[in-house]
């Protein structure tokens, strides 16, 4: 028996408030490939949030919260709040995270700052070629364009 003709009924025994709902599930089952449900946030996309939250929190050297950050503190604690562990410094997080290509980054996904080989900052990537962090002293934690192409991307799991 096909679902088709049963979509009507469906809709109109849940009523007014739930005719919506009751045509979303009946999409489903119709077009199960194309049904658009609500997904769950990543970590990545869930510490971005937290981040966020966090705008304009005054920027201490090693401090990591819950008012004051430096770079690596600003990450970690946001991480921490969703699950997630990372070590202490941008390096160490760098070195944990699994590493991938710039076409391949994320809202969420980490983003170190480095010379040569020495990483010395990280953010959020906040997509729009933009990151959540916490920049230096004398500055708080702000959302920012990326300013160099010396950048490696990382993603927590």
């Amino acid at each position: 028996m096909s679902a088709l003709p049963r979509i009507p009924a469906l809709i109109s025994r849940a009523g007014t408030a739930s005719a919506l709902t009751a045509a979303t599930v009946a999409a489903s089952v119709l077009l199960p490939g194309l049904a658009t449900g609500a997904q769950a946030a990543t970590p990545g996309e869930q510490a971005l949030k937290v981040a966020a939250s966090k705008a304009g929190s005054p920027y201490q050297w090693g401090a990591a919260g819950p008012n004051r950050f430096d770079c690596s503190g600003l990450t970690l604690y946001s991480f921490k709040k969703v699950g997630k562990s990372l070590p202490r410094t941008a390096e160490d997080q760098y070195n944990k995270t699994s590493h991938i290509s710039s076409g391949s980054r994320k809202t969420g996904d980490l983003v170190f700052f480095h010379s040569g080989s020495n990483v010395y900052h990280v953010g959020i990537y906040a997509g729009n070629n933009k990151i959540w962090h916490s920049p230096k002293p004398g500055s708080s934690v702000r959302l920012e364009k990326i300013w160099t192409n010396s950048v490696w991307y990382g993603r927590v799991r």
